[in-house]
């Protein structure tokens, strides 16, 4: 099968230069300024432009055991629909993903099951280190601990595990870094004087920035003891903008730094508009603290804009605070909202495609993954920066059926998806056939 994307304005490596571009099968076999092959298929591309598809390096897809909030076919649907090519999941399914065998579980529902690219995350526990230790670094993105409990019963708080896991493991460790015994303390003060109808609009006192900032910190300081490959989920505090750094280049960090889309979108105050929907862990923090995680993205503290993609229903949505979940839906609507942020003069297009396709695959050492090059698998999405339309209940495709954007309005809509060389999505509409791969990493020798 032969595609030829004709006049497309290419982002790729910090330029944007107009070319056409073929592929050929699941591959890109040329880029030139004039293209005259035949091919099964010819897009006139004039106007638009062409990004690597998004790498999400941190989805909750609900697969298996919580899937009337979300399965990797319905949520790996709305990501193809958004851009979002392939995507990183983690381990707090149902059973939780820490054995081989669980996790081998999830691969084979993926296989059968998903319209985009996929790697699932090992996790840890107090009690697994000899699981977690055969893990292939070939096939398997990295391990996943939860310094603070979240969504799942995953929460490794043993001194000595921790550190066990560090120093025997060559594989990146992904954490979710929020302080157990603060948010507890906490969450007691304002039971105390609320119960369990607490306003939602506390959520990040609660969830505090010494919460944040006392796991993180400790996290950094034990990736640097023991030499470990650390990447820091979902910051949200200018605090701890502090243990990251920007003097050498991605390829070289031990220790890496993630923001997500809705810490760069939402602050505190939205919370009572949007309430229990905008109530994620770590919370949504305060303009300043959404300001400084900006500074941080745009002078390379920070390196991923990830989405912590994590569907509940409507219905859990509405619980007073303490049965709230915290999550919330984003993979369909994380590269328009960044094109949006271009829009308002906050971001470049080529910082967009660094942050949300070149530097995952760096960072996770994705195979043949991530750019725009000869050779490289053809993952790859059209975009019209021209095109109005808003966020409504009849175009939202997570399978919980709403968003915590519905009614707002964008000036950006992704066009056409390509996963592995098949167009997965063409203005609207989704081809159910699924052509979703397993994710190879590149292994040191």
């Amino acid at each position: 099968m032969k595609i030829l994307i004709k006049n497309a304005q290419i982002i790729n490596e910090g330029q944007i230069i107009k070319n056409d571009i073929l592929i050929e099968n699941d591959l890109i076999s040329k880029i030139d300024s004039q293209i005259y092959e035949e091919a099964d298929q010819i897009i006139d591309a004039e106007g638009k432009y062409l990004l690597p598809g998004v790498i999400d390096d941190q989805v909750h897809f609900r697969e298996p055991g919580l899937t009337h909030k979300g399965d990797i076919e319905s949520e790996s649907r709305s990501a193809v629909a958004g851009g979002t090519t392939s995507f990183i999941e983690q381990p707090n399914t149902v059973p939780n993903a820490v054995t081989q065998e669980l996790l081998a579980d999830k691969y084979e529902i993926a296989s059968q099951k998903s319209f985009a690219n996929y790697g699932f995350m090992m996790g840890g526990t107090n009690d697994n280190l000899e699981e977690v230790l055969k893990t292939n670094p070939r096939n398997v993105p990295g391990i996943k601990l939860f310094l603070g409990s979240s969504t799942g019963n995953m929460l490794v708080d043993n001194p000595e595990t921790l550190e066990n896991i560090f120093s025997n493991t060559k594989m990146l460790i992904a954490v979710h870094c929020e302080d157990e015994a603060t948010i507890k303390a906490n969450t007691q003060k304002y039971l105390d004087e609320y119960g369990e109808d607490i306003p939602v609009k506390f959520h990040h006192l609660i969830r505090s920035e010494e919460a944040c900032y006392k796991s993180s910190s400790k996290a950094v300081e034990l990736a640097k003891k023991t030499g470990a490959r650390l990447h820091v989920f979902h910051l949200s505090t200018a605090k701890e903008m502090e243990l990251f750094r920007n003097d050498i280049p991605l390829k070289d960090k031990k220790i890496t730094a993630e923001v997500c889309v809705h810490h760069l979108t939402f602050t505190n105050e939205d919370y009572d508009t949007k309430g229990g929907l905008i109530k994620w862990n770590p919370a949504v923090k305060t303009q300043n603290d959404k300001d400084a995680l900006w500074e941080a993205l745009l002078d390379d503290r920070i390196d991923v804009i990830a989405t912590d993609h994590a569907p509940h229903t409507w219905e859990e949505k509405q619980n007073v605070y303490t049965k709230c979940p915290s999550g919330a839906p984003l993979v369909q609507h994380s590269l328009v909202v960044m094109l949006e942020n271009y829009k308002n003069g906050k971001i470049s297009l080529e910082r967009i495609v660094e942050k949300m396709a070149h530097n995952p695959a760096i960072l996770f050492r994705i195979e043949k993954r991530g750019f725009i090059k000869e050779d490289y698998k053809a993952d790859l999405v059209l975009v019209d920066l021209n095109e109005k339309w808003t966020v409504e209940k009849e175009n939202i495709l997570y399978k919980c059926g709403w968003s915590p954007l519905e009614g707002m309005n964008f000036n950006s809509k992704v066009t056409h998806t390509f996963v592995n060389g098949n167009l997965v999505y063409e203005n609207g509409k989704v081809n159910e056939q699924k052509f979703g791969e397993r994710l190879l990493f590149e292994v040191e020798e």
